[in-house]
């Protein structure tokens, strides 16, 4: 009441009017206590911060382990996801998109010092590279570096462009962890890759310090005759200033006749042109590139026989080129495969080509000299299948098919595995392919200078002569002694008999001789 009472003189002092209230309502009102208002804007703007600020939080933290590709969430979540939702050659498109935009994932793992690995003289990050086959117009390089491979490797390109295989031509065989393709290179053509490649190092730069090796593996137009050379000729030409190998493939099963260019004949006519065309390119800086030229490396088939894979040999020693890639794809199929794709034609990837590449790299190695590499390719999913193919005398090894199923972390999780068995066994990897390519490959003559041969020829000749010469005298004076010995005892005989003569006729003695 007291209140109320104040409240009017108050408003009577200011001249207001003040409804009337009935007594009940003055005094319920005088029981009531005043709390401040929160306004109800305020409220809002509160909520909506603390969302932002939860939606930034998880946005961020989100990328940060999506941009890891070593994250379970590729492996577990976004690749099984990819081939439930997409047929495996849109997978693959989708994946070579992703990495090409410039947000695929990183490798932010470093690579351990027992993992470098030299390569004609130079050193190379980590023995893990990509088959090629994946990026097959340049659409990828550094998004595909940036997932920590040191040998990624385009194509295969040809000449002019290429529409493959009609589709369907690529199968998962899940039960197998393997892929069926008959794609027949699908290619945009060289002039497409080369202004890619030319972007590329526009960005990237060629260092002669660089611990990456950028390939191409070039392949031929299915209108061109089996036994053609100009369409690798074309690309040494085209892309020999841009990369830092080029890859001959005449080992793919998807194109007519391509597999018969591994005959030594053809083979090794069509590799010594290649290094023709490859040594009349000019050479480049040796401060922006790791070689003067680019390296030519063939790569060839696991369906080959040892007398085959011998004359392969044969035909890679006598053009002088610089390495071999076992192997492609197999057109075998073991029984032991379990998934349905398995009756599909074109080549078969992943474990079980593994016992076929390491067969044929072994028989191979056996025939080639220590100075030329071999990279080991088929069936590589773990560092165990790594470092095994290094103790068959691989000095590289490259991974296609289980990059394809386990995603963008598998060369970190291939790198870790290999790092922590080196680890194990108190080795590194130049170690044990020091160890293991002497010991499997072709054992050479020591080369001799010219001058030494005919030293070499003058003191044999001159102790075959002093010994024939020895032999001679030696045999001559055992001649003359037995002579005298027979002559001696011819003497003796005759003196006897004389004396036996006298006796019997009574003659005197005859006088000593």
């Amino acid at each position: 009441m007291a209140f109320a009472a104040s409240k009017s003189r108050f408003a009577l002092q200011r001249g207001l009017k003040l409804p009337l209230y009935p007594a009940s309502n003055v005094r319920a009102a005088s029981t009531v206590v005043v709390t401040p208002a929160t306004p109800k804007g305020a409220t809002n703007n509160l909520r909506t911060i603390l969302s932002l600020t939860a939606l930034v939080a998880g946005t961020t933290l989100f990328t940060v382990y999506y941009l890891d590709s070593r994250s379970a969430i590729h492996r577990y979540a976004f690749m099984p996801l990819v081939r439930l939702t997409m047929d495996p050659e849109t997978g693959h498109r989708f994946a070579v998109k992703v990495l090409g935009s410039g947000l695929g994932p990183r490798d932010i793992g470093r690579d351990n010092g027992s993992l470098r690995v030299e390569l004609w003289g130079s050193q190379i990050a980590s023995p893990v590279g990509l088959a090629a086959g994946f990026d097959k117009d340049g659409e990828a390089i550094q998004g595909l570096f940036n997932l920590g491979f040191s040998w990624v490797e385009i194509g295969s390109v040809t000449p002019k462009p290429n529409e493959g295989n009609p589709k369907p031509r690529v199968f998962h065989l899940p039960e197998d962890s393997a892929l069926i393709n008959r794609y027949g290179f699908p290619s945009q053509g060289h002039a497409v890759l080369l202004s890619r490649l030319r972007s590329h190092l526009a960005s990237n730069p060629p260092s002669a310090a660089s611990s990456t090796v950028l390939a191409v593996n070039l392949g031929k137009n299915k209108s061109s005759a089996p036994d053609s050379t100009s369409d690798f000729i074309a690309g040494v030409e085209k892309f020999g200033d841009l990369v830092d190998v080029l890859v001959i493939n005449v080992s793919s099963p998807n194109t007519p006749g391509l597999r018969g260019m591994q005959g030594s004949g053809v083979l090794e006519e069509l590799l010594s042109e290649v290094v023709k065309a490859r040594d009349t390119l000019p050479a480049r800086s040796q401060a922006e590139w790791k070689w003067e030229k680019a390296k030519i490396v063939v790569k060839i088939a696991p369906d080959l026989s040892e007398h085959e894979i011998k004359d392969i040999a044969e035909a890679v020693r006598f053009s002088r080129v610089d390495g071999v890639i076992v192997s492609n794809t197999t057109v075998q199929r073991s029984p032991e495969l379990k998934s349905l794709n398995a009756i599909e034609k074109g080549g078969l990837s992943g474990p079980p080509l593994k016992a076929l590449s390491i067969k044929a790299l072994r028989t191979l190695r056996s025939h080639l000299p220590v100075a030329t590499p071999i990279i080991g390719c088929g069936g590589i999913t773990a560092g165990s299948d790594a470092i095994e193919f290094a103790e068959n005398g691989a000095t590289l090894v490259q991974i296609y098919t289980s990059f394809s199923y386990d995603g963008p972390g598998c060369p970190r999780r291939v790198k870790d595995e290999i790092t922590s068995q080196l680890h194990k066994g108190n080795t590194s990897w130049n170690e044990l392919v020091a160890k293991s390519v002497p010991a499997l490959s072709l054992k050479e003559k020591v080369p001799v200078s010219p001058e030494q041969l005919l030293k070499d020829q003058a003191q044999e000749i001159k102790a075959t002569l002093e010994s024939v010469g020895k032999n001679a005298s030696t045999g001559l004076k055992e001649k003359v002694d037995r002579g005298r010995e027979i002559l001696e005892g011819q003497q003796k005989s005759l003196h006897d008999l004389i004396l036996e003569a006298e006796a019997a006729l009574g003659i005197s003695k005859t006088p000593p001789q």
